[in-house]
């Protein structure tokens, strides 16, 4: 395991602690539905064996004098039943624990984590790795015949964001907290629960869809997205802009083997003033800002100005206790410039021997208001929502744009004011 070991964090994972309050615990969930019930004792065998592989994920947080660090731990990871609301805590202060659990339920097996230690798309390199040895046990496959693509525990736990960073200027800092964006509303949990709500789609029929509207599956899926959230403003409410925060992973622009946190965040901002009732009033407006903000310059740029904060002198200096009320204020100041956050993990792919044990995949991640976030396998794209929220409109009002779109949706939930599987709308 990774006792004795220890690992400052990445640029991204600094303000995590400071950020873990009430519904947004900062954990992210990633799932992976199978095509028969899971065996639990061969779960924790899989488990067992992939853990060594990523040291840095067997580690505790600990508060050092000027930031937290990573702390490695000689405790061997254990699975069980799914019993825990979704995204439940997992960093407690003054607790050792590892930072991360697997549970089951049914067909499905779940990882969550604490975001300091990855992003989504490191995460799921870890999941891929568990289902992958499951499977092989599951079935009496040789686990060398199916290995996935491998990289070093060295090149896994790499800082990508130290690596890469280059001294520039950059207002990024300075337009998080400048912007008042429309938030949500809604009744909340009254125990600080978070809700979840999974619709799958097919993967080709969206991108048909796409197709028809002369654009990509992500630019379609975000400003359907505005149009739920515009289409429930009121006119005064229409004064602020509906702003997407979109994480964008820097691997695609920076070559890196990390499954740490290595990602940026464009805001795709829209006046919701301009919309007339149709789509085409939104589409053309992301497009355009998708193409601005997703080139290497303008990402650069973004990663630049996270890590420049972190590499000044004076903010080194400063004690953890007197930076700590800084990054709180300057994360409620960034929270009120987003109304969600919309997610892209991708195509996930996974070895052909064992593709056909699994259904699909889905990932959830906790946020002030809600998350979307999209995880594709083979032809079924899964659109995971979370929020603090016991209602689900805006949600509702997508599933209607996707079903009038000709889309079929199937909706799975963990609330009692949805049914479990519905077809359509």
């Amino acid at each position: 395991m990774a006792a004795g070991r220890w690992y400052k964090l990445d640029n991204a994972a600094i303000i995590v602690p400071c950020s873990a309050h009430g519904f947004d615990t900062r954990v992210f969930r990633l799932s992976a539905e199978l095509t028969e019930e899971v065996d639990p004792s061969l779960l924790a065998q899989a488990l067992k064996e992939t853990a060594p592989e990523f040291p840095h994920f067997n580690c505790a947080l600990r508060k050092g004098l000027f930031w937290y660090y990573l702390d490695g731990l000689d405790e061997e990871p254990a699975c069980e039943e799914d019993h825990l609301p979704p995204m439940s805590p997992l960093y407690l202060p003054g607790r050792r624990n590892l930072l991360y659990r697997v549970t089951y339920y049914r067909r499905r097996i779940n990882l969550e984590m604490f975001h300091v230690l990855a992003d989504g798309t490191g995460a799921f390199v870890f999941l891929q790795k568990i289902v992958t040895r499951y499977l092989a046990l599951r079935y009496g496959l040789q686990p060398e015949s199916i290995a996935l693509e491998d990289s070093s525990n060295e090149e896994k736990s790499d800082d990508a964001f130290a690596r890469y960073y280059q001294k520039m200027k950059s207002d990024q800092l300075h337009q998080m907290t400048s912007v008042k964006a429309y938030q949500l509303h809604g009744e909340v949990d009254a125990n600080q629960n978070n809700h979840i709500v999974e619709a799958v789609v097919s993967a080709s029929e969206m991108k048909e869809a796409a197709k028809r509207e002369k654009t990509t599956i992500g630019v379609l899926i975000t400003s359907l997205y505005i149009q739920a959230v515009v289409d429930g403003m009121s006119v005064r409410d229409r004064r602020r802009p509906v702003v997407i925060s979109v994480p964008v992973n820097l691997r695609n622009f920076f070559p890196s083997e990390t499954v740490r946190n290595f990602f940026g965040v464009i805001n795709i901002s829209y006046d919701a003033k301009e919309y007339d009732g149709t789509l085409e009033s939104i589409l053309d407006a992301v497009a355009a800002q998708f193409k601005g903000k997703l080139d290497r310059s303008s990402v650069a740029a973004v990663m630049n100005s996270y890590s420049g904060l972190t590499e000044n002198l004076l903010v080194k200096a400063v004690p953890l206790f007197l930076k700590e009320p800084c990054i709180t204020w300057f994360l409620y100041r960034s929270q009120k410039g987003i109304t969600a956050t919309m997610s892209n993990i991708g195509s996930i792919h996974m070895p052909e021997q064992i593709g056909g044990y699994i259904d699909h995949f889905a990932a959830f991640m906790t946020a002030p208001n809600m998350q979307v976030t999209i995880a594709t396998y083979k032809d079924k794209l899964c659109i995971g929502s979370c929020s603090r929220f016991v209602n689900h409109d805006v949600c509702l009002r997508l599933y209607r744009r996707l079903t009038q779109m000709g889309l079929s949706v199937t909706i799975s939930t963990n609330d009692y004011d949805l049914p479990a599987q519905k077809e359509g709308e």
